[in-house]
């Protein structure tokens, strides 16, 4: 089958790889000229332009956008929307809110065209692993870009499937990455944890290790977490300031607007807003306070 890959960032990139690796045609775009030679190296067909793009696709035109979300995802499908025709089918695999996917979806379906929203997780391990893919959209829309999802994924039958109708995809990734989230931080909080016992001078990669096997905590995001105490057991060099994509607060807002209670997701994202603060003036008052009413030691900066 052939497609467009729009936006050959590293993860873009990756898919379209794995897209040529299993016997697919790839057109891949990107607005830096060396990532189109790069694929083009590997066998793509490369385009200048989106027009471009649609005049070397056969109907019905599968064109995968892979950019960041907000306006240069907006930009990108709206211009897709002009070159293609009535039939053909866009996916936004990239993090876009769900909210922004069922009116672009409606958008698109006034001119005829197919929106599908495919919430991809893998980073940069799924160029070999493969890609798990939460897939909303038209359910014949899905059927027509099977052999493309079964190829991106670990297995041709598992690690993606169709959740539900436009929007739904994003929504259900969204929720995966709050999970995420919450699941980072047990570790991390666990783990801090166990560096402080140090009269126990416990090797946190060994404990690590113990726990990949047997236990009921292993996971793939542990065996991440071994990785990196592996290669870096002080974690030397990496500053305690953790960024967000967006997708927790996403959850945490939606959380909001149903009525339901998700206090570990809402904390651990609490925790990272902490984290790219070095001297919380929440703190320092805290420290005020205790002297105003105790008489309680201050320590200055």
């Amino acid at each position: 089958m052939k497609l467009a890959m729009i936006g050959l960032g590293k993860m873009g990139a990756n898919m379209a790889t794995r897209l040529l690796n299993g016997g697919h045609q790839v057109v891949g775009y990107d607005l830096n000229e060396a990532n189109i030679q790069t694929l083009q190296a590997k066998g793509a067909e490369g385009a200048s332009t989106l027009a471009e793009v649609a005049e070397k696709l056969t109907a019905p035109r599968v064109a995968w956008v892979m950019v960041p979300a907000g306006n240069p995802t907006e930009q990108t499908i709206n211009h897709l929307a002009e070159v293609l025709s009535p039939g053909d089918i866009i996916i936004d695999g990239g993090n876009s809110n769900y909210k922004d996917s069922m009116r672009r979806g409606a958008a698109l379906r006034e001119k005829g065209l197919h929106f599908v929203d495919v919430g991809t997780s893998g980073g940069v391990w799924g160029l070999t692993e493969g890609y798990s893919m939460m897939v909303g959209g038209n359910e014949a829309a899905v059927e027509t870009l099977a052999p493309i999802l079964k190829t991106l994924a670990p297995a041709a039958g598992k690690g993606w499937g169709r959740v539900g109708p436009v929007g739904s995809g994003h929504f259900v990734k969204m929720v995966h990455n709050g999970i995420e989230y919450g699941l980072m931080q047990a570790y991390a909080e666990g783990l801090e944890l166990l560096q402080k016992k140090d009269e126990f001078g416990l090797d946190l990669h060994q404990i690590t290790e113990i726990w990949q096997y047997g236990s009921v905590v292993r996971s793939w995001l542990l065996d991440l977490t071994t990785n990196a105490l592996a290669e870096n057991p002080r974690l030397e060099g990496i500053a305690a300031y953790v960024t967000d994509s967006g997708e927790g607060r996403w959850t945490v807002a939606e959380a909001i607007d149903l009525g339901v209670a998700i206090p570990v997701i809402s904390m651990a994202l609490q925790r990272r807003f902490r984290s790219r603060n070095e001297a919380p003036f929440s703190d320092k008052l805290l420290a005020a306070m205790r002297q105003q009413f105790g008489g309680h030691a201050v320590k200055s900066e």
